[in-house]
């Protein structure tokens, strides 16, 4: 996968560095070099670019500022001299923050993550559209159709997947990665074992979801996401 990318910062050596480090690595293609995110403004929303480089101090309009008029698909990767914008930076949803004076190995770190994190949206995508995944299964790959699926329980190293049908299906993979994938809000995490397909359910009882006489928790480390989608589908 190559990435096409931009940089933003008003410090040309800054920006010189960068330029070098993207050309010397393979899976990223540099579409421009700008000292002003003013300048940057029209270019990269007539032709955005995937993964933008971004210093946060500079003048006119911040990198954080910036960065909140961006489209969604843009990722952004923060450059800056300053330790204290790290947590501004992640509250837009960065990929990265880079403290300059940047090296190459901190900078692949970054960007390896957000080559990680595309791979992961394409997934989640390609499931999305084709509305099922193959899972590994007593050493043959077997179908799984998003929309036959109930909800998915966790066991140790193995998930199971609980069918409309009644079947089950039984995967040697983490609920981790498989929360990675699915596709959200349609399944939630609602519990550390337990991932729901939202859409399906038709009972809640006490804070439960309920699908026979099968009671599903719902922790609090994940009621907050559940209880949002709740709130959205509650006629009040």
């Amino acid at each position: 996968m190559i990435l096409t990318c931009a940089i933003i910062d008003d410090e040309p050596l800054a920006a010189g560095l960068l330029e070098n480090y993207v050309k010397k690595t393979p899976y990223l293609n540099l579409r421009g070099t700008y000292n002003s995110a003013i300048l940057a403004m029209r270019d990269l929303r007539e032709n955005p670019v995937q993964l933008l480089f971004l210093d946060i101090q500079m003048p006119e309009l911040s990198g954080i500022e910036f960065a909140k008029i961006l489209s969604k698909d843009t990722k952004v990767i923060f450059t800056t001299a300053f330790s204290q914008y790290a947590v501004d930076g992640y509250k837009v949803n960065a990929v990265d923050y880079l403290l300059k004076p940047i090296s190459y190995e901190d900078f692949l770190k970054s960007t390896d993550k957000a080559l990680e994190r595309f791979a992961l949206s394409m997934k989640q995508d390609i499931y999305q559209r084709d509305r099922f995944m193959l899972v590994k299964s007593d050493y043959k790959l077997q179908r799984v159709c998003l929309d036959d699926v109930l909800y998915i329980e966790g066991l140790k190293d193995y998930v199971r997947f609980y069918m409309k049908d009644g079947e089950t299906v039984m995967s040697l993979m983490s609920m981790k990665k498989l929360d990675e994938y699915l596709p959200k809000p349609e399944f939630l995490r609602t519990h550390r074992s337990f991932i729901v397909h939202m859409t399906e359910v038709r009972l809640v009882d006490r804070f439960r979801i309920v699908f026979d006489e099968v009671f599903i928790p719902i922790s609090e480390n994940y009621k907050e996401d559940v209880q949002t989608y709740f709130d959205q589908h509650t006629l009040v």
